[in-house]
């Protein structure tokens, strides 16, 4: 990746419904010569699919926490993942390094909401404990280039 493709990939991710030339007027390339290089990053990976972003506040998502999951034993990732699947308000999940197994981040209408969820967590077989914390605030949310 040089640094139009960089250029590219930043204005995609201000607004991936940009057209083309648009794009290519800001990084003084054509548009076909903008559309071959977003092919060519989509082939190899480097994108891997454009999506919508939502706002959670006009969704009624009001409460948003990080829960620390905490396993038994060493269970596999992926039946950790599987069974975190079904809680739909997981919207982010990661294994981590340190005391806690995973990491999640969680979205809910409300803090009973919220509370339910933590319990579907908590009745998990692979769940010893978790830790939440609620968010108060988000001071920086942003895509990486």
């Amino acid at each position: 990746m040089d640094e139009l493709d960089r250029a590219i990939v930043q204005r995609l991710l201000q607004d991936a419904r940009s057209t083309y030339g648009r794009i290519g007027a800001e990084v003084a390339l054509s548009a076909p010569a903008v559309k071959r290089r977003v092919d060519r990053l989509v082939r190899s990976g480097a994108i891997r699919g454009f999506t919508a972003v939502l706002d959670p506040a006009v969704l009624d998502w009001d409460v948003e926490a990080y829960v620390w999951v905490y396993c038994d034993g060493a269970p596999d990732p992926e039946d950790v993942r599987a069974q975190l699947a079904a809680v739909p308000e997981v919207v982010q999940a990661t294994t981590i390094s340190g005391t806690a197994d995973v990491v999640l981040r969680l979205q809910a209408r409300d803090t009973a909401e919220l509370e339910r969820a933590v319990r579907r967590l908590r009745a998990m077989p692979t769940v010893s404990r978790t830790e939440s914390a609620v968010v108060l605030s988000r001071l920086i949310d942003r895509p990486r280039v």
